[in-house]
């Protein structure tokens, strides 16, 4: 009787720890399926939210581009031109030159001084460069492709390379610190108006040629921190006390290095 007893125990056991088994395969295969299937919602409503930003983004800069192309050429640029320029008779400045660079030698001082940024200087340099490169590609294919003539009588009016870059350097500064310090953020669009405006009263541009510039500057940027193109490519990004900056010096540019011990 005692060994009969022992085999049911034993058979008895058996089955429940396979039953376990099985129990316990099935609640992981489900927190699996459970926790994939709320990771690739998590993922699919970030990617949403990031389009819509994108959109909500790109209305300003869609409407100076397209503003810029409705009063292109028109007598109302015109006529304004002609009124401002009677108003500062001989006003000249090449202050508009050096502004460009100024929201970006905002976000290599601020980096030095340690104010928190979005991305390592490595990653803010290579989105500076991109945001340059193809929107100064997009300003001259459409320089000379319309060839209006600038306020001076001089070409390639259409849109303002000038502003179309500060513009540009100033949405980069404006996402590298939009988060942190909203006031720095902001700063740069201040220097990247004033220059559209010196262009303005240089005699250089007209008004169509500066907005346009302006949302291109904008746009491109926009899009350039959404794709954000070689996000992995970063050799210092274990080198933190590592940085360069642009210098401004008489009528050059130099670059500065600067490591902290």
């Amino acid at each position: 009787m005692r060994y009969f007893t022992v085999i049911i125990c034993i058979v008895f056991t058996l089955q429940i720890s396979v039953k376990a088994k099985e129990t316990y395969k099935r609640n992981k295969f489900n927190t699996k399926y459970l926790f994939y299937t709320n990771t690739f919602e998590i993922n699919d409503t970030i990617k949403a939210n990031k389009k819509l930003q994108l959109l909500k983004k790109s209305i300003l800069p869609v409407s100076f581009i397209g503003a810029g192309i409705i009063i292109n050429n028109s007598c109302f640029e015109k006529q304004l031109n002609e009124d401002i320029q009677t108003k500062i008779h001989g006003f000249s400045t090449n202050i508009d030159d050096y502004m460009v660079f100024a929201p970006v030698a905002e976000m290599y001082i601020f980096d030095i001084a340690g104010v928190k940024a979005k991305n390592h200087w490595f990653n803010q340099t290579k989105y500076l460069f991109i945001s340059n490169v193809i929107s100064a590609g997009i300003v001259y294919s459409i320089k000379y492709t319309s060839n209006k003539a600038r306020p001076d009588g001089t070409p390639y009016s259409f849109p303002s390379m000038h502003t179309n870059l500060a513009f540009a350097n100033a949405t980069v500064l404006f996402n590298e610190f939009k988060q942190t310090s909203p006031l720095i953020a902001y700063s740069g669009y201040i220097f990247a108006t004033t220059t559209g405006i010196f262009r303005i009263l240089n005699n250089k541009h007209y008004l169509s040629d500066v907005l346009a510039g302006a949302g291109i500057g904008i746009l491109t940027t926009e899009l350039v921190y959404y794709f954000e193109p070689l996000k992995k490519v970063n050799p210092f990004n274990k080198s933190e006390n590592i940085s360069f900056s642009p210098v401004i010096y008489g009528n050059g540019l130099g670059i500065c290095f600067v490591c902290k011990f």
